[in-house]
């Protein structure tokens, strides 16, 4: 995500990676592509590194969520598809953002959502987050 913001001009208003998916509001020439760009990156980098540390169970789980009609990889690391949605006043942006942020509340992972380390929630509370995000919109 730092590269795409660096040396494709991408820029995160807010965010959430979860175990499978990822929730992003953000905006750059080409948006699709880069989102695409950067599942494919990531889940060559997760699956060789599972294949270097021989994780057999992970890599059985990754297989099995395959679809079948994808026969141009063997595995299935992030959620098939994307779902993009034009955010059309400020009253759906702020309501995106509590959206993303509560993600990880909601399947139970963690009780407030700065505590998810991956998420932009830390950004809006004034705490660094792992990645920069523009709260200016």
């Amino acid at each position: 995500m730092r590269y795409l913001q660096k040396e494709r001009g991408l820029t995160i208003y807010a965010y959430v990676i979860l175990e499978n998916h990822l929730h992003l509001i953000a905006s750059g020439d080409r948006l699709s592509k880069t989102i695409k760009d950067f599942k494919s990156f990531t889940a060559r980098q997760i699956i060789d590194y599972l294949e270097s540390c021989k994780s057999v169970t992970t890599l059985s789980q990754l297989r099995a969520a395959k679809l079948p009609h994808k026969s141009e990889s063997d595995y299935q690391v992030w959620q098939e598809g994307s779902h993009p949605q034009e955010i059309k006043d400020e009253k759906m942006l702020l309501q995106k953002i509590e959206y993303i942020h509560n993600n990880p509340v909601k399947r139970g992972y963690v009780d407030e959502p700065e505590h998810w380390r991956y998420s932009s929630a830390r950004n809006y509370i004034g705490q660094a987050g792992l990645l920069e995000v523009s709260t200016e919109w």
